[in-house]
């Protein structure tokens, strides 16, 4: 972090570090979506977050469902989970603003004040460091949406129904939107993965975390939690895409697989 401002961990690596070649990729992804003229405004997405060569198109069918709400969606909740350092709760970062080639991205500071009142969310900058989770997500909001502010959380070792929690205390309205940080298998070969993905799609359709192990995805807890909390809210769930790395950019003997969901 350098004068409160959060440097990028893994540009350059997961995604290009020039500006130029990052925005003409993302924007080739979402060319490749179909507009769809009865979009439901998204409140949740859940996305993958693997270098962008290998996720990327599959991230891009949810993104693309921002467009219709460029101007409208000006606060956004991201939650990933942790890969690198091992801790309990949620953590937050004291960074006034995240940085991407494309720009900063400032921070909602008076959301991360009110979510550090809970006993399970605290400041941990460290959880953030190297972390590819939830920075692979940024560049894809900055192309989709106009001005927004960000509420960056890093999951650990969480309860579902703490997710929930934070979730509850974030939710807003048409104004918020909720992204998921998430892959599903990983390296098992194609056609396992296939299975293993198609059943835990299944689960995420019906809003069924208990069916969701932490084998099927390595966003279990975040996912959960929205779940938990879609059906409180009556968010019906739409499968956008779902892929593995053996569909995209990679061989098929051990593949990493990725979905991307809507919740409205």
């Amino acid at each position: 972090m350098s004068n409160g401002i959060r440097i990028p961990s893994v540009s350059g690596a997961f995604y290009p570090a020039e500006p130029d070649k990052l925005a003409s990729m993302i924007d080739r992804y979402l060319a490749m979506v179909s507009p769809r003229g009865d979009t439901p405004r998204p409140k949740a997405i859940i996305v993958p977050h693997a270098g962008y060569i290998f996720s990327g198109p599959v991230a891009a069918t949810a993104y693309a469902q921002l467009r219709a709400f460029r101007d409208s969606i000006t606060r956004v909740v991201v939650l990933a989970p942790a890969h690198r350092l091992p801790f309990r709760g949620l953590a937050v970062s004291d960074a006034k603003a995240f940085r991407t080639p494309l720009g900063d991205i400032p921070v909602d500071a008076e959301t991360l004040k009110n979510l550090k009142q809970k006993p399970f969310v605290a400041t941990l900058d460290a959880a953030f460091d190297g972390e590819h989770s939830l920075e692979v997500q940024l560049p894809f909001l900055q192309r989709v949406l106009a001005n927004f502010t960000l509420t960056p959380l890093i999951v650990g070792h969480a309860e579902p129904e703490q997710v929930r929690e934070v979730l509850e205390a974030t939710w807003g309205g048409d104004e918020t939107l909720i992204v998921i940080s998430s892959d599903l298998s990983h390296f098992l070969d194609y056609d396992a993965a296939r299975e293993r993905d198609a059943k835990t799609t299944r689960a995420i359709e019906e809003r069924n975390p208990a069916a969701i192990d932490f084998h099927d995805a390595c966003g279990r807890i975040p996912i959960s939690g929205l779940l938990l909390a879609a059906k409180e809210h009556h968010l019906a769930v739409a499968t956008l895409d779902l892929r593995n790395s053996g569909d995209t950019a990679g061989s098929r003997d051990r593949v990493v697989g990725y979905g991307a969901y809507r919740l409205a």
